[in-house]
This record gives structure tokens, C-alpha cells and sequence, in this order.
């Protein structure tokens, strides 16, 4: 199991949104890449780095930023937001970014994940973020009919590596996980998945540790760390622990 801490970019900065909402955000840090290194100097294995002025204007805005982020950090880097050809996955790991993260993207044209996948085996990741049981789109401005867990079996066919299964209502609100969700979501599937969204405590790291069996292979924690609620530390000795 893998903690991997979330980097949000909007304007060249490290931020956080309350629920996806683009006019509810905190700023944390000016300094992504030092941000970044803060947490793999601490232990991290990989960053989750998410360009939400990408998501949202289907390109990439913040290739400065995450450029500082691979340049000052030597474990792997993931990216999502606003990749919508194979060109612009091309410019990712052309900065040394290890896995992209295709979400709306892989909704609206499936095939982009098919295409990326043939050239870049193992380094495509599909996020699928729900609100009220339906994956969000548009940096989580629209919602659509499709089922979560349909989607993560066709994506699977398509050769992507993982899915990143997101909870927006506990996305930034240090509510806690949806557990029964995401094992529910995470047994269905036959691919990894990351949880995100809600993680607040070590109790929440340790309860989503027992979802390895179900095939959760990893977490993304935000918020938490920012604020304080969680010691980066503290999680990964409960993890390498067992406790």
C-alpha cells in the first residue's frame, strides 16, 4: 500500500478545492516543487499532481509548475488534468512525469486511452471521480449516466493501468473515507485502485490498508497533510506497522 500526497495546482500554485469547487479553495504553498520534495523527503513513494486549471480548459496550464515538481523530486509523478491527446501525454513525460491520468478525456473518447496505453504501456491511469453515484466530467462541473464500475471494465480492455477512484463529497472536507464505496467499487474491478477524497486520520490510513485484499493498492491524501490532521510520518509507520 502507497500513500501518495496531492499536489493541486491553479495559477502556478499549490492549492485545495472543498468539494471540487473552483471558487472554494485554500492556497497553500507558492513553491510546487518544494512542496513536492517536503513530502518525499518525508517518505513518499509518488506524488499526485492534478493541473485543476487543465481539467477545466481541456489543456494544460501548469507545465511550469509540475516541470519544478520533476526536477526537484526523484520518486515517480502522476499527472491528470487536461490531457486530451496523445501529444499532450507525450509533453508530460517529456517532464519526466511517470503515469498519466486521463479522466474526462477517457469518458467523452475512449479511445484516447486505448491510443496513449499502445504507446505507453502501464502508464495510463483512468480516474473516474463520482458525485452521487455518477462520474463527474469537466473538472467536475457536469455529471454523466454512465456506471462507474462499467467504465473501469472497459478501461481495463483498453490496457490502462489503474484507476483513481475519487468520492467528490469527501473530497477536501476531512469527513473521512467512503469506505463501503470504494470496496464496493474496488471488488467490481479487476484493475488497482487509488483511493481519494475524505482521507482525515491514521484510522482512515489504516482502514483503507485492509482494502488491499479488494484491491486497493494505494491512497491520495490532500488536505489532511496540509492541514496538519495528518503526520505524513505517522501514516506510513502505521502502514510499514500493520497498525
Amino acid at each position: 500500500m502507497i500513500i501518495l500526497p496531492a499536489i493541486d495546482l491553479m495559477d502556478g500554485v499549490v492549492v485545495r478545492l472543498r468539494k471540487g469547487e473552483f471558487n472554494d479553495k485554500t492556497v497553500y504553498s507558492g513553491d510546487p516543487g518544494a512542496f513536492a520534495k517536503k513530502w518525499a523527503d518525508m517518505g513518499a513513494e509518488g506524488i499526485h499532481v492534478v493541473d485543476l486549471d487543465g481539467a477545466r480548459a481541456g489543456r494544460p496550464v501548469n507545465k511550469e509548475a509540475i516541470r519544478a515538481i520533476t526536477d526537484m523530486v526523484k520518486v515517480p509523478v502522476e499527472i491528470g488534468g487536461g490531457i486530451r491527446s496523445v501529444e499532450t501525454a507525450r509533453e508530460y513525460f517529456d517532464l519526466g512525469v511517470s503515469s498519466v491520468i486521463l479522466g474526462t478525456a477517457a469518458i467523452k473518447n475512449p479511445d484516447l486511452v486505448l491510443a496513449v496505453a499502445d504507446l505507453y504501456p502501464e502508464r495510463v491511469l483512468v480516474g473516474i471521480d463520482v458525485k452521487a453515484n455518477k462520474p463527474a466530467i469537466d473538472g467536475w462541473e457536469k455529471t454523466v449516466d454512465d456506471d462507474p464500475v462499467a467504465l473501469a471494465a472497459k478501461f481495463a480492455g483498453m490496457g490502462a493501468a489503474g484507476i483513481i477512484y475519487t468520492d467528490i463529497s469527501r473530497d477536501g472536507m476531512l469527513e473521512g473515507p467512503n469506505i463501503d464505496g470504494l470496496k464496493e467499487f474496488a471488488t467490481a474491478t479487476t484493475l488497482p485502485v487509488t483511493a481519494s477524497g475524505g482521507v482525515t486520520t491514521v484510522d482512515d490510513v489504516r482502514d483503507i490498508s485492509k482494502l488491499k485484499q479488494h484491491g486497493v493498492t494505494s491512497m491520495i491524501i490532500g488536505k489532511a497533510l496540509y492541514d496538519g490532521a495528518i503526520d505524513l510520518e505517522d501514516a506510513l509507520l502505521a502502514l510499514k506497522n500493520g497498525n
